[in-house]
């Protein structure tokens, strides 16, 4: 993506301060797995109940902190911003790859292989060390979670000591074997997708309408898709996402075992920058492209990808049926290939609805991904890869050349926006109707001078990914209007004022 903050995806922790684009975001326990943005701050393991008392509009201030080398050695201590140290607590150069140990938190370690880059087969090296480190049976290991060149590990640090940690990985790094000729097992799974699908739209024109009205993705993101990737026109777009195979190479990207997946032909791969700031909404299963990669949203939440369309559930927490099976109830896995085939969004609904109950049996191959062959074909196709290459880098230079010159690389957040019209004094001889939550104004469902009745609907609010209704608490005549569609409101800021009947 354009902004600073984006990355190839890695493994979030608990309690992470994660940057989505210009929105930092604090991550809980039912946050993401991993993402694509960066986190360069983790809660403190005894600080993070706090999380869980912050309500809307509550201001939150980060102090530096320092912890002794061993973190159960002693609580952490407010220190200086110059004497907190390298968050890097190991490096090698030794092997075929360069890796990089970061500290993630008290009570994980981030394992980084080679460059910034989207590499396959840094992905393979990946899936090697997590093999390896399962197979060395350390104590106190809790979770192992891969993103595209990186490996989080997450371990109790009452059981096992961050040096004792790095010294076992520096032992099992040494042993790995070559990725050149690995094989790993995979499944073609055809999912249905519908293009454009209204949910989608409607996240979209949502998110003009309430977060950024500028917004260069918007109105249509399958149009911005096309033009910085220089295709010509979005029937191209269609085609490519139609004709790819994703590989799956990361799950949990936006919670419940949604994919983080890029095609094998790199003369598929349309890359994108993603929203900044983020959607507060996207539909459950919605499909989308950031930077390069393609993800399946596995749950209603906010969202940062461009959006082309929407396929059937991820996820099945209540049924074991022949696709979700016993104690797994994400639907794909690691080097699975995702080909999408046309529906329309009726026939989505239908699928959607039968699926999680088994009534909808997916096409699913069984086969192997060998590394071998694909360096081989990339080596095969290289000119054509550069070409599409080539042609994809000028337009996504001239769409950032566009973006300056319009000021629109960047994104101007206000603090608390003021409320407009009438300001918060309630004309004399009226009665406030006010907002008890906080949001952003979606819809004006009334004007001045309209005649309401107790009950009825003035305003829609969306708050934390739910609609609310102000309504009359009288009936009356709607004498003045103190918002507009996109205002950001706190709690208790008057929407409009009625002159009771």
């Amino acid at each position: 993506g354009l902004h600073p903050s984006n990355l190839h995806d890695n493994a979030y922790a608990i309690g992470s301060i994660d940057f989505t684009g210009d929105m930092p975001i604090l991550l809980g326990p039912d946050g993401p797995s991993l993402g694509g943005f960066v986190c360069p701050a983790v809660t403190a393991r005894e600080d993070l109940w706090k999380l869980g008392q912050l309500k809307p509009g509550d201001t939150v201030r980060f102090v530096p902190a320092a912890r002794p080398a061993d973190p159960i050695a002693g609580p952490t201590v407010i220190a200086a911003a110059p004497d907190l140290g390298s968050p890097i607590v190991g490096r090698s150069d030794a092997g075929p790859v360069p890796v990089v140990y970061r500290r993630s938190g008290d009570e994980n370690l981030l394992v980084e292989y080679g460059p910034m880059i989207l590499d396959v087969g840094l992905r393979m090296r990946v899936h090697l060390l997590a093999a390896a480190i399962r197979a060395a049976g350390l104590p106190g290991l809790v979770d192992l979670t891969p993103g595209i060149r990186s490996l989080q590990i997450h371990y109790d640090p009452s059981r096992l000591s961050r040096t004792r940690l790095l010294d076992a990985l520096a032992e099992i790094e040494a042993g790995l074997p070559s990725t050149e000729r690995m094989v790993v097992p995979s499944r073609i799974v055809h999912l249905p997708l519908s293009w454009n699908d209204p949910q989608a739209v409607l996240a979209m024109r949502k998110y003009q309408e309430l977060v950024r009205p500028d917004a260069p993705w918007c109105p249509s993101n399958i149009e911005f898709i096309r033009r910085i990737n220089g295709l010509d026109d979005e029937a191209a777009v269609q085609k490519i996402i139609f004709d790819a195979s994703y590989l799956v190479l990361g799950l949990g990207d936006v919670y419940l075992g949604a994919p983080v997946a890029t095609p094998v032909d790199p003369r598929h791969r349309l890359v994108t920058t993603k929203y900044n700031p983020a959607r507060t909404w996207t539909p459950e299963n919605a499909v989308g492209i950031g930077g390069a990669y393609m993800c399946v949203y596995g749950m209603e939440g906010p969202g940062g990808y461009q959006l082309f369309g929407r396929t059937i559930q991820m996820w099945n927490s209540w049924r074991t049926t022949p696709e979700f099976a016993p104690g797994s109830p994400w639907l794909l896995r690691f080097f699975d290939q995702i080909l999408f085939f046309p529906v329309s969004a009726d026939e989505l609904l239908e699928a959607r609805a039968a699926f999680p109950h088994g009534a909808y049996p997916l096409k699913i191959e069984e086969t192997e991904f060998s590394y071998a062959g694909y360096e081989a074909f990339l080596a095969r196709e290289k000119d054509g890869i550069s070409t599409f290459e080539a042609r994809r880098r000028a337009a996504f230079e001239a769409e950032r050349r566009r973006w300056r010159e319009a000021a629109l690389d960047v994104s101007a957040l206000d603090d608390a926006a003021e409320v407009l019209g009438i300001g918060t004094e309630v004309p004399e001889g009226c009665v406030g109707q006010y907002t008890e939550t906080p949001g952003n104004v979606w819809k004006l469902v009334v004007g001045e001078g309209e005649r309401v009745a107790a009950g009825q609907t003035l305003a829609i609010i969306e708050s934390m990914k739910m609609e609310i209704a102000i309504t009359a608490t009288a009936p009356g005549i709607v004498r003045a209007v103190a918002v507009e569609p996109g205002q950001t409101l706190r709690a208790g800021d008057l929407v409009c004022a009625l002159e009771e009947a």
